[in-house]
């Protein structure tokens, strides 16, 4: 008998153990951290010299460029902000009987987005699309055949040269309403000399060359951590665009990063403010303003001003918001995981 009650004293000692030690269930989230991206639209030109460029100056009386080239320029330059979990951060939602917790949003990296709402969308960056090319006017077309049948490239050049000045004049006695054949309204008119345009522009190309224009977009990504002065971002280079970093032919670019110790307060409108001793989990950002400054070299080219999750504090939500007497439903920016809507619903 008395076996038998030991044996049940000890399965009860140990039922009791059992459910002390269990876990209270939760959801594990980080808060985020802040990061830059730099969009930075990159204009490529390149000169192809024209055929006859060396009989410019004899023929058309205009020197031009006798050598292809190849120039890169930066053309414009935008920042965005993005959100990478920060591993310094990483707390545990509670959530059981005693709490009004039903779900915790995460994004796909764990960073928490809404406490008992639907999260606020996430807008990716929009891809860039470079502008449709126009096709490039073919000045063999308008050749001649008897620039075609010339024998040397030397009386080419003249004769197309010599074409150039006819469309010249041909324009000069149209506008004057002099040509043998006028046309019989405006509209011809300005069809005409809008035919000649195009076909002095296409023979000049012979002597002027021809550029092409391409524009891609290069993207860098920055985490700022604390204040910089001068942090290396990149170098540019005008002949070879964006190089290391190492490599001394490129132009440096730096960025400075400022602190403007601007930090927003976090508004409960009627809701308790009085924390509980009963920590639910419940932790966000408030981020801190900082000023983002790229240079090249000595001289500043572009200014941004950004909330950075990194430069704010914490704040703990109450855990009474989550009680019995209260639910709560949180969304969060799902970049700098601030406040961005608080509502408490009462549940009595």
């Amino acid at each position: 008998m008395r076996k038998l009650i030991l044996c049940t004293l000890l399965l009860t000692l140990g039922l009791v153990t059992t459910q002390a030690q269990m876990p209270t269930e939760g959801v594990t989230y980080f808060l985020p951290k802040t990061a830059l991206r730099f969009s930075f639209l990159i204009e490529k030109k390149t000169f192809t010299p024209g055929e006859y460029a060396r009989y410019s100056e004899r023929y058309i009386k205009t020197a031009v460029k006798s050598q292809s080239e190849t120039t890169y320029s930066i053309v414009k330059t935008e920042m965005s902000t993005y959100a990478l979990p920060d591993s310094a951060k990483q707390f545990t939602a509670t959530i059981d009987k005693k709490h009004s917790i039903v779900s915790v949003n995460r994004d796909q990296n764990g960073v928490i987005m809404a406490v008992n709402a639907r999260p606020k969308q996430v807008d990716s960056p929009k891809a860039f699309v470079p502008s449709p090319k126009t096709e490039p006017i073919n000045p063999s077309k308008y050749m001649t055949a008897e620039m075609l049948a010339a024998g040397s490239n030397a009386k080419t050049a003249e004769l197309i040269a010599q074409e150039i000045y006819d469309i010249r004049s041909s324009k000069n006695q149209l506008s004057k309403g002099e040509a043998d054949f006028m046309p019989k309204d405006g509209e011809q008119l300005r069809i005409m000399l809008n035919n000649l345009d195009i076909q002095e522009q296409a023979l000049l190309k012979f002597f002027q060359g021809s550029s092409t224009v391409d524009t891609t977009e290069l993207v860098i990504t920055y985490i700022p951590n604390k204040e910089v002065d001068r942090d290396l971002l990149f170098r540019f280079s005008p002949h070879l665009g964006m190089v290391d970093k190492d490599d001394l032919g490129g132009a440096p670019y730096y960025i400075r990063i400022k602190d403007l110790k601007v930090i927003p307060v976090l508004e409960l409108n009627n809701t308790p403010q009085k924390k509980n001793k009963d920590d639910v989990g419940i932790n966000v950002n408030l981020p801190g303003k900082i000023e983002v400054t790229l240079s090249k070299e000595e001289q500043p080219v572009s200014t941004f001003e950004t909330y950075a999750a990194q430069f704010g504090r914490i704040e703990n939500i109450s855990g009474e918001l989550f009680g019995k007497k209260f639910t709560t439903h949180i969304i969060l920016n799902p970049v700098t995981g601030n406040v961005e809507s608080i509502q408490t619903e009462s549940l009595e």
